[in-house]
């Protein structure tokens, strides 16, 4: 009745959506270019940006991402128009699909990325907190959302270059409750890792608690930056 109310409409092809689809259809959510990371979670062009950098354990996306792309409409839809339950839909989707290798094995908790309290009341939302809602809908780990908080309201990264999208970030998190973390192996959860800065310095500032080992997914992951 809802659906005959008010028809649901996939954001990448425009379609109507069926009673039993939620999010995107399920024609466009096959093909949608997937990075296969989940498969070498260790090693691959996603984790080697943290190399040197930070100690992690494993890193994914789902998706790859490129400016005007149909996941890129996806991600676009999530932030910036009003749709975060789009976003838990992902992060269901994304999480019963990598856990059939088991990338969810011996994780503690979720740890989405915090947007600034600014940016979060214009919005109404945080994607990433919605993302990681869904994986918890389908792998049962808790989600830890105020353990680290956003302490400014930094400038866009959208056409920062690499350094300065690092200087942008820097000092931006605080760790609020090392004591949830101290001991645990977090999975930090982001909408989109392009340069990885802001996930590094996320979990720069989650390593501070003793003990902490850090892991990293994504719905999307920017090729060629």
């Amino acid at each position: 009745m809802l659906d005959t109310i008010a028809p649901r409409f996939c954001p990448v092809c425009g379609s109507r959506l069926t009673v039993s689809e939620q999010g995107i259809c399920s024609l466009c959510y096959r093909h949608l270019p997937r990075t296969f990371f989940w498969q070498h979670p260790e090693d691959n062009i996603m984790a080697r940006l943290f190399w040197g950098r930070m100690d992690i354990e494993r890193a994914a996306a789902l998706f790859f991402f490129e400016s005007g792309s149909e996941v890129a409409g996806i991600v676009y839809n999530m932030k910036y128009h009003d749709q975060p339950e789009l976003a838990q839909v992902m992060g269901r989707m994304m999480a019963s699909e990598l856990s059939l290798s088991g990338f969810f094995h011996g994780i503690d908790m979720l740890v989405p990325v915090p947007l600034a309290r600014k940016r979060e009341r214009q919005r109404g939302y945080n994607q990433s907190f919605c993302i990681a809602e869904g994986i918890r809908e389908a792998t049962g780990l808790p989600v830890a959302s105020r353990v680290v908080r956003r302490t400014a309201f930094e400038k866009s990264q959208t056409r920062m270059s690499r350094w300065e999208r690092q200087e942008n970030v820097e000092g931006v998190f605080t760790l609020e409750k090392p004591e949830a973390v101290a001991g645990k192996h977090v999975l930090i959860v982001d909408d989109v890792v392009t340069t990885g800065a802001t996930t590094l310095a996320c979990g720069s500032e989650l390593q501070k608690a003793d003990g902490t080992k850090v892991s990293i997914i994504s719905l999307a992951f920017t090729k060629g930056i």
